[in-house]
């Protein structure tokens, strides 16, 4: 039986029958990783010995009657999170040979609920990127076609689920990092409300790995289903024992409703600071479709909805002001430069990126106060509907762009060239209030590309966006495995050249 695009809850299932192990199921895994990666790149850093010593302690422990959430199950971590004995790099040359003495809190709670981790899949230079590239490790392909980019910063794990190396994956995200990829690749992710995931281990090498509160930034799951997105979550979620752990458990609220004809939905596919292409406006009214035939209340305009502009525009700012708070002094002594250069009436988003990088502790209190209006209005949205569901980004996979200037890049919406950085305000929309938000396949475009969807879910109520997730794939269907794709002409393990960390684009992906 071919075991790889199997779900984690099916081979759970089929484990505890005794009608696999997890011995055959690493190996099948490994097997696929050796036979398809090299032109794929998800996996940067295998980890296979230990993954079949761990597959056999889970068949000796299931056999000893133990049970565990994950026991057994073959997964892949993002490469930025520490794992004991493996390199951890974030792409960055200087780092190529650190390893980490200790697991993440994340890889521990996977390793705890029996997961075999069969090694680490493949990022951008820093997680500073919509794409995963780096000079160690080579650019990461998309499954569906190997001239685009499975994504970024997440890219490898999602490209990892797509080519069947692995049932579940953890990424991060801070400018859609976990939904963007699963977007691409056509896979399922979930960005956890801002603070219910520890995120301890998840640090730029050689940093301390300190429970730190982040600002915009979580760790969370990705996965082939949406009841799988649920049982990582689970796994994963709660406070870090060395802080809130202390004094807190955790006890997420259920879902608002369990069917479909009781959700009450906001429909949103415009943006004011750029359009959205057909490919994903389609994506977006098949899934509204789907909501209104299975009897759900679907609204497409509400007086509730806080200022999309202004949204983006706070998410920019406090984006850009974290990214930049560690750039040389030269570097940011020439940020400042610029934005004093800037006109007072300029309120594109380049120069909210601008003024965010050389923000003052009092600018940013200023946004921090406005950030916490728009979250009181998404409080108020939420007593009236349960779920928002928008665009990721505008577009479907877009070609690998290697220009080491991010404010250079541009991506195309319809034939129509835009600043590459302008397509996280969609991302934006949910992670500047903390919002939890759920990627989900919403079928593919005209080109045969992957096109999802982001649920967006009201605070700490991260069980009602997932729920309805897993209503819709009963609707629409959800992953579908990748048709077999032409690589690009020298593209297996590629390298690209020269990339700038502090590069004029500075961005953080998270």
């Amino acid at each position: 039986m071919e075991w790889n695009f199997q779900n984690a809850e099916e081979l759970a299932a089929a484990l505890r029958a005794g009608d696999v192990t997890s011995v055959q199921l690493t190996d099948a895994a490994i097997a696929r990783i050796e036979r398809d990666d090299k032109q794929i790149n998800a996996v940067c850093v295998p980890d296979f010995d230990r993954a079949r010593e761990a597959a056999r302690g889970a068949d000796e422990a299931r056999a000893r009657g133990e049970v565990r959430p994950l026991l057994g199950i073959p997964v892949t971590v993002k490469e930025s999170y520490d794992v004991a004995g493996l390199p951890t790099t974030w792409g960055m040359p200087v780092h190529r040979d650190f390893v980490p003495a200790e697991d993440a809190v994340q890889v521990s709670r996977l390793r705890a609920a029996g997961a075999v981790v069969l090694g680490k899949t493949n990022v951008p230079l820093g997680l500073q990127d919509l794409q995963s590239y780096n000079e160690i490790h080579g650019t990461t392909n998309n499954p569906w076609d190997q001239t685009r980019t499975p994504g970024g910063s997440s890219g490898g794990s999602a490209a990892a689920l797509a080519a069947g190396f692995g049932a579940l994956s953890i990424g991060s995200d801070i400018g859609g990092s976990l939904r963007t990829p699963a977007h691409f690749c056509g896979v399922y992710a979930h960005k956890p409300t801002l603070g219910l995931v520890a995120n301890r281990g998840m640090v730029p090498p050689t940093a301390p790995a300190l429970p730190v509160d982040l600002d915009l930034a979580v760790v969370g799951p990705m996965a082939r289903t949406a009841r799988d997105l649920t049982l990582l979550l689970d796994v994963m979620a709660g406070p870090d024992p060395l802080t809130l752990g202390v004094a807190h458990d955790l006890r997420l609220p259920p879902a608002r409703h369990r069917r479909l004809s009781d959700f009450r939905v906001l429909v949103l596919d415009e943006h004011p600071f750029l359009p959205t292409g057909s490919a994903v406006r389609a994506g977006v009214n098949r899934v509204a479709e789907a909501l209104a035939d299975g009897g759900a209340r679907v609204e497409r305009h509400t007086a509730l909805l806080p200022d999309l502009a202004e949204a983006a525009t706070l998410y920019t700012q406090l984006l850009f002001s974290g990214t930049a708070a560690r750039l040389p002094a030269e570097a940011y002594e020439e940020m400042r430069t610029r934005a004093a250069g800037l006109g007072a009436d300029d309120r594109s988003l380049g120069a909210a990126r601008l003024r965010g990088m050389v923000f003052s502790h009092r600018d940013w209190i200023g946004a921090n106060d406005r950030r916490e209006l728009h979250r009181h209005g998404w409080r108020q949205l939420f007593a009236e509907f349960d779920a928002v569901v928008c665009p990721i980004t505008p577009t479907p996979a877009f070609p690998h762009d290697h220009n080491p200037d991010l404010l250079e890049r541009r991506i195309d919406i319809d034939g129509v060239a835009h600043p590459y950085l302008d397509q996280l305000v969609w991302a934006g929309l949910a992670t500047m209030p903390g919002l939890p938000a759920t990627a989900i396949p919403a079928g593919l475009s005209p080109d045969g590309l992957p096109v999802g969807v982001q649920l967006i879910g009201p605070m700490f109520e991260d069980r009602t966006p997932l729920r309805l997730a897993e209503l819709l794939e009963q609707r629409i269907g959800g992953f579908q495995a990748p048709r077999q794709a032409a690589p690009p002409p020298g593209s297996a393990r590629r390298v690209p050249g020269s990339v700038s960390r502090a590069g004029r684009g500075h961005l953080s992906a998270g």
